[in-house]
């Protein structure tokens, strides 16, 4: 079963608590963007948001960091609440010693993968991991539309997935809104990761509903098989 993650990065910071509250019925996860101004530009959230947030909501909290040397975080977000952290290949190089010290922190992890970044990179450490993140929008800013060229790198890792018999999440950021997420599900994400998807709809609570029940019914069609991307 698929599942929604609300990404807070476009909710009204200012009433958090009640922007989670609104959603969280549908969303299974609350995610929430860490960037320190380096690995992309912008500086977003951190530490104490997860901190502020964790008694407020009962949601797998999953931090996706787009910042240098992210392994110096984990240890302070674990003991902030964090539950799943997710960082970019492209900012460690080799993964393994840095979700070695995830795992070390009490966190699941994941790995994400940029665009440019291609699939294959994420394959010797696919056994390692909770869950591939593939980002469809250029990392850090909210808004953007989805770049198609995601689907068939979606599929590659699902197909590798599947056939190492593997429990680990693909899942979707960028763009995601009511009128793509079925071809995302369709070619393999398991989880949908939607910010102005949800909190830049009219009705919030019924854009989360209606995501989340794409997510959760599967795949409607299955994807040719066409390769690795």
């Amino acid at each position: 079963m698929g599942r929604l993650a609300a990404s807070i990065l476009s909710a009204d910071l200012a009433r958090l608590a009640e922007q989670v509250k609104l959603v969280e019925q549908h969303a299974e996860v609350i995610h929430i963007d860490i960037m320190d101004g380096h690995f992309v530009p912008p500086i977003a959230l951190g530490t104490v948001v997860v901190d502020s947030l964790r008694p407020y909501t009962q949601r797998t909290l999953h931090g996706h960091l787009m910042v240098d040397a992210p392994e110096q975080f984990f240890e302070e977000l674990a003991d902030a609440g964090l539950d799943v952290v997710s960082f970019h290949h492209e900012a460690v190089g080799d993964p393994e010693p840095a979700i070695a010290k995830a795992r070390a922190a009490g966190l699941k992890v994941g790995l994400t993968l940029n665009m440019e970044t291609p699939v294959e990179a994420v394959f010797p450490v696919l056994d390692q991991v909770d869950d591939v993140m593939l980002m469809s929008i250029r990392p850090g800013w909210s808004g953007q539309e989805l770049n198609p060229d995601v689907y068939p790198r979606i599929e590659a890792v699902r197909n590798e997935v599947d056939r190492r018999g593997l429990a680990v999440d693909v899942e979707i950021d960028g763009g995601v809104k009511v009128e793509n997420a079925q071809r995302a599900v369709d070619a393999g994400a398991t989880v949908l990761v939607s910010a102005s998807g949800i909190y830049k709809a009219p009705d919030k609570a019924e854009a989360a509903r209606a995501l989340a029940e794409i997510a959760s019914r599967g795949r409607s069609t299955l994807p040719a098989r066409e390769g690795t991307v």
